[in-house]
């Protein structure tokens, strides 16, 4: 993002800031409007409504756009490797999201329908990107595979697990003992998959 938001990103960053402290409910448009330097119409005319400009954020800012990214662009093809840039890349973006994740797991109970949908569209996205990586990869003879779905989110909820552990505190978990993780939970996943 640029270091001049636009007024959609300034809306959008302004009600996550609002949104992960106060709740989605305890939100309003206008407390949105004023954090942004917009008044509320332009946030009506920009998104609709509060419901709106959250899937809005959900969508720019979660991981399925850049997930796709280094999927097409980024891997080499070697277990070890690829899934060391899948994971560290994950955990880079979800750390970047905090805010954005805890919104969700906050207001479990109050966030429309269409809210959860653009959250769980990402997840499901990272899954389908990461079976069809294992698939191929079976193909060609460079890992073992028995039911790569199931593998994919085992890799997935192994991060997820470690991200969502810290989600609450105060600080993120020290990035050393994240990259400690992500290496031995790495190097565990390769050694079982390779043939």
């Amino acid at each position: 993002m640029s270091s001049n938001p636009n007024t959609s990103d300034r809306l959008l960053l302004a009600a996550i800031d609002l949104m992960a402290e106060k709740g989605y409910d305890g939100t309003t448009t206008k407390e949105i409007a004023l954090a942004a330097g917009v008044n509320e119409v332009t946030l009506f005319r920009h998104f609709g409504t509060k419901q709106k400009l959250l899937e809005a954020a959900f969508n720019r800012y979660h991981y399925a756009e850049e997930m796709t990214k280094l999927f097409n662009e980024s891997l080499i093809w070697e277990l070890h490797s690829d899934l060391l840039t899948i994971s560290r890349t994950y955990h880079r973006i979800m750390n970047r999201n905090r805010k954005l994740i805890f919104i969700a797991q906050r207001g479990s109970s109050s966030l429309p329908e269409e809210v959860y949908r653009e959250a769980g569209r990402h997840p499901k996205h990272l899954k389908n990107l990461l079976t069809r990586y294992l698939i191929t990869m079976a193909e060609q003879g460079k890992v073992l595979t028995t039911n790569p779905e199931m593998q994919a989110l085992s890799f997935m909820w192994m991060n997820y697990g470690a991200f969502i552990s810290s989600l609450h505190e105060q600080d993120p978990t020290p990035e050393g003992s994240l990259n400690e993780f992500i290496e031995e939970s790495v190097r565990l996943f390769s050694r079982a998959l390779t043939p």
